[in-house]
């Protein structure tokens, strides 16, 4: 383990061999999907995507995401375990995420990897403002008397 809470030797091994890689995030319903799956008319392809239900669901909306790639054996999943999204930009982790996504797709990628950050950045900054005003999924912990 590292500073992180997470092996990141073991996370960076799964980045250099994942065909598909989703980063889930711990307060936060969206997942970071890395696919660096290329072919001759189609690169790689970041996106911020809902949350699946099951690991069914999540090959069917990849397919629908990708639908002239077969589907991918298996998909590396790993829970980031800090609660904000600049930590995970800051790691070794996006940077290696971004390296190999630049060395298949070129420099766009790394433009691309950007946006996926601050959409990142969105959610989370809508989440925490849900939270502080009891949103859906938040009770809060006393109310002013009405």
């Amino acid at each position: 383990m590292d500073d992180y809470g997470i092996d990141l030797e073991e996370a960076l091994k799964a980045i250099d061999m994942a065909e598909v890689l989703v980063v889930r995030f711990a307060i936060l319903p969206k997942r970071l999907l890395v696919d660096f799956r290329t072919s001759e008319s189609e690169g790689p392809m970041v996106a911020v995507v809902p949350k699946a239900e099951s690991l069914e669901e999540r090959y069917k909306s990849l397919k629908r995401m990708r639908p002239r790639f077969p589907l991918p054996d298996r998909i590396v999943a790993f829970m980031w375990p800090r609660t904000n999204v600049e930590t995970l930009r800051r790691s070794a982790l996006w940077e290696r995420m971004t390296e190999r996504l630049v060395a298949l797709g070129g420099p766009e990628m790394a433009d691309r990897m950007e946006e996926a950050y601050r959409r990142l950045l969105e959610e989370e900054r809508q989440e925490l403002v849900a939270a502080i005003r009891g949103g859906e999924t938040y009770h809060s912990l006393w109310e002013r008397p009405r």
